[in-house]
Formats: C-alpha cells, sequence, structure tokens
C-alpha cells in the first residue's frame, strides 16, 4: 500500500538520518523540506561541505520521518536543471513566508538533495 505524502507537505521539519561515512552509524538530522510527489526536496547551505550531504553521496539509502511516519528513501544530488529550479521553487516558496530572513540568496546558492521515498517502515 502506497502512502500518500502530501498530507506532509505543510510540516515544518523532516527528519533525515543518514550513514555516517567514517562512523557507519546514523546520524539524524531536522530538516526543511518540500515535497513534489514521491520526492522528496531539501537545500544545503553548505554545499558539498555538509556532513549530511557527503552522507548521502557515499550511501545514498535514507530514511525520513515525517510526523510519526518512517519511510525508506534513495538521496541523490539533484542535478538536471528543470528539477534543481522545482526543487529551489518548493522549498524558498514554502519557508519564504514562515521566515523573517530574506531567504533569496540562500536559495540561489545552496545545493538541491532530493530523496525518492520508498514505502513506510515498520
Amino acid at each position: 500500500m502506497t502512502t500518500d505524502l502530501q498530507h506532509f507537505g505543510d510540516d515544518d521539519f523532516c527528519y533525515l538520518t543518514t550513514t555516517g561515512r567514517v562512523s557507519s552509524r546514523a546520524h539524524t538530522i531536522e530538516i526543511w523540506f518540500a515535497l513534489a510527489g514521491r520526492t522528496l526536496y531539501m537545500l544545503a547551505g553548505g554545499r558539498y561541505t555538509a556532513d549530511w550531504v557527503k552522507n548521502v553521496q557515499r550511501t545514498p539509502a535514507v530514511q525520513v520521518r515525517l510526523r510519526e511516519q518512517v519511510f525508506g528513501g534513495v538521496g541523490r544530488i539533484v542535478e538536471a536543471t528543470e528539477e534543481d529550479a522545482l526543487a529551489r521553487r518548493l522549498v524558498v516558496g514554502k519557508y519564504q513566508s514562515r521566515d523573517a530572513d530574506d531567504l533569496s540568496e540562500w536559495g540561489r546558492t545552496a545545493l538541491a538533495v532530493a530523496v525518492d521515498i520508498g514505502e513506510a517502515l515498520g
């Protein structure tokens, strides 16, 4: 059975768990996100220096928690121009009205990362 992810779309955060590239331990971060179908988009302000990005590059299999529901997924750097523009538009558009800071610079310079969401775990 496929879970409809769209009812999580307005949530403030998701929790991304990656596998540490050095420690092999699970590492969880709280992060802003936006959804498009079964793809979850995030922006990494630290670009390729962010630990979670390095972890995704080493081990793409991740877990995403939305509220109390945990999903398996496959993380990837967004490379296609149209998808990159979509990710930025969705994430910045979702959070600009919620944040007092101007997010436009972050939205232009951050690295777009996607997780293609699989089925719920557990």
